[in-house]
């Protein structure tokens, strides 16, 4: 006699998956401290319509504004996009809590620099310039390490949700290493030189590296946003796919690009 078929198990989503009401807590934390970072970036954008001053430099307005807006957006992708991880719901929890801590303790430190009219980073003129220094070298480290494990997690096992989704989280989060470790790279270059006595030259070390940075960074959001909108089309999944591929990989010709430039300017 013929075994009685079954169905094979769905593969479970973002939005289906079970998950602890922690979780949900946690979520709405962040995704609230999220916007307050961005309200607090657009806000210094006011502040330097009304009060002028350089846009580029060590000490700017800009700094605020763009670390505001920058901090917020990523945290509110990280969330989101954790979602669709393998992670264990106390393990996800936990390290969302710390993320948001440390974008706070980053987004915080960096404004209260620009409104004292010094730098935030690699300044170490006085005990407090090189505290708040210090502790956004030891931050920008804890967000390394936070956004690595869940890039592993993503690697490890397959990302729920829908079709594509799991080539978009991967994707998004090997971009985002990239710009990890040109956060790194800037970091650990400015602090030797300010160390050997250049400070001035480690103000400006790191600007041919920030356009790397900044391309890479925010792949983690876009590439899931997009698959999540396609997969709200009515288009067939093949060419859904060939449209996230194409996404892909022009995402990626950007970050070789902005990398090749890098190189040549560093």
């Amino acid at each position: 006699m013929d075994p009685v078929p079954t169905e094979a198990p769905a593969v479970p989503t973002g939005t289906s998956r079970p998950r602890a009401r922690g979780a949900h807590r946690v979520e709405r934390l962040c995704h609230a401290t999220g916007v307050l970072l961005v309200l607090s970036g657009l806000a210094h954008l006011v502040v330097f319509a009304v009060d002028g001053g350089p846009w580029d430099g060590p000490v700017s307005w800009r700094k605020p504004v763009t670390f505001g807006v920058s901090f917020g957006v990523t945290l509110i992708a990280v969330t989101w996009v954790t979602s669709y991880l393998r992670v264990g719901p106390r393990l996800r929890t936990l390290l969302l809590m710390v993320f948001a801590a440390d974008c706070v303790v980053e987004v915080g430190g960096i404004t209260l620099q620009a409104w004292r009219g010094v730098p935030s980073h690699l300044d170490m003129e006085t005990p407090f310039d090189t505290a708040v220094s210090m502790t956004l070298a030891v931050g920008g480290g804890v967000l390394v390490v936070l956004l690595t494990v869940f890039a592993v997690a993503s690697f490890r096992h397959r990302p729920s949700g829908p079709a594509g989704m799991d080539l978009a989280v991967r994707s998004g989060f090997a971009v985002l290493l990239v710009a990890l470790a040109s956060g790194a790279a800037m970091i650990a270059r400015g602090v030797v030189l300010t160390r050997t006595g250049h400070q001035e030259a480690a103000y400006h070390s790191t600007a041919p590296l920030k356009p790397l940075h900044g391309v890479s960074l925010h792949a983690v959001l876009v590439l899931p946003a997009l698959a999540w909108l396609l997969s709200r089309t009515p288009w067939s999944e093949p060419l859904r796919r060939r449209i996230l591929y194409a996404a892909i990989g022009s995402y990626v010709t950007a970050v070789i690009g902005a990398g090749v430039w890098a190189a040549f300017a560093y």
